[in-house]
């Protein structure tokens, strides 16, 4: 039976360190901390890469990408592997642009695996199309020799790769990429961007068949449709009470609220159901910021306050004591929690609400990919 499924698999296939020392330093020296005790970090990934196709014709796909990115990240946040939420990294590849350089396949690596949302949306949001050629077999075998995939059996391990022109363009065989990626246990997920018996002709199901994972056909001049709820309104506004309890720190703190801010921007630029999308995202697990936030940055065991210099705090705690300053992050953890709860617990709402509203043939178009996505994951023991 033909299945079309939506761009919501495009972007499927479309992150701490405070504690105590009882003496501070002299003013000029770091500030000394003892470390708290850990975070526990769970040992398990989702790691996808997204090859897409930035040709001339794909405008439309790009934007779906754009447009699903907090759909598909919460999905992903409801994952369960044992009794542990796994990780989540995405890396970006596009292809088939003649911006790209020729002799490289038309292929740039635009991000490795990363666990940073905003930039990844960022860098979403910075592609744009032009001409080229489409070498499918060659933009899967680089992401694999690229990208740390790791060796630990329990990630799900997935490729997406989405374009319109035949999978056997190239001098690198498809078939050859998709024995490598079979061996590095690694499925290629294949979405054709046009008529779904033209992709089976032009081998894009071929091409997902020997790398063990699922071939799509989507229209992706589609525009991407979206139900409000009686919900969005006040987790929106949740959002900005969210946005208040990061407390930015270090060299790139300032630059990376920015950026947060921007990626809001950016979600809401499309709809105001995408900005509820990412607020719910930003709610998750997955959305981690320890590189610029000292909340997140508390639970990383790899961060210690002796390497942090007065002068990389934020003014609102520069010139306060330690107890101070655990007693200011423990007070925007508290609000963060008690913020990210509200949100799921309307977001559990919204759900319910959006399920109701959709007749049985969107819930289908959605949930073919989401289908497909959760019977490789249940092959690794994976729960939703």
């Amino acid at each position: 039976m033909k299945t079309i499924v939506k761009p919501f698999i495009l972007v499927f296939c479309l992150i701490t360190f405070l504690s105590c020392n009882a003496n501070e330093k002299k003013h000029s020296e770091p500030i000394a901390f003892a470390e708290t005790n850990t975070h526990h970090q769970n040992k398990q990934f989702i790691k996808v890469a997204l090859l897409l196709d930035t040709s001339n014709s794909m405008d439309g796909l790009i934007d779906q990408a754009k447009a699903q990115l907090w759909e598909i990240v919460n999905e992903l946040s409801y994952a369960k592997c044992g009794d542990e939420k796994p990780n989540l990294q995405i890396a970006l590849y596009e292809y088939g642009n003649d911006r790209l350089n020729g002799d490289e396949g038309f292929i740039r690596q635009v991000l490795a695996f990363s666990d940073d949302l905003d930039e990844i949306s960022k860098q979403l949001f910075s592609l744009t199309t032009n001409g080229g050629n489409e070498y499918c077999g060659h933009v899967i075998q680089t992401s694999l020799n690229q990208l740390k995939w790791g060796d630990n059996p329990d990630d799900l391990k997935l490729i997406f790769i989405a374009g319109n022109e035949p999978f056997s363009q190239g001098k690198i065989s498809y078939k050859d990429a998709a024995k490598q990626a079979h061996k590095n246990d690694v499925s290629v997920n294949t979405i054709f961007c046009g008529d779904y018996n033209q992709g089976i002709a032009t081998y894009w199901k071929e091409g997902a068949d020997l790398a063990h994972g699922d071939y799509m056909a989507i229209n992706h001049n589609h525009a991407t449709t979206y139900v409000a709820t009686p919900y969005d309104d006040k987790i929106l506004q949740l959002n900005l009470k969210l946005n208040k309890t990061y407390v930015a720190y270090g060299s790139s703190g300032l630059k990376k609220m920015k950026l947060q801010e921007e990626q809001d921007d950016n979600a809401e630029g499309y709809s105001e159901a995408n900005a509820v999308s990412r607020t719910v995202s930003k709610s998750s697990h997955l959305y981690k910021n320890a590189t610029w936030d000292l909340v997140d940055a508390e639970q990383e065991k790899n961060f210690r306050y002796e390497d942090l210099k007065k002068t990389e705090l934020p003014e609102e705690l520069k010139g306060k004591s330690v107890s101070e300053i655990k007693a200011y992050v423990a007070q925007k953890r508290a609000e963060r929690e008690a913020v990210q709860k509200e949100i799921q617990q309307l977001n559990e709402k919204r759900r319910l609400y959006i399920k109701s509203q959709q007749t049985e043939t969107n819930n289908g178009l959605e949930n073919a990919m989401i289908t497909a996505i959760k019977t490789q994951a249940k092959n690794k023991k994976y729960s939703w």
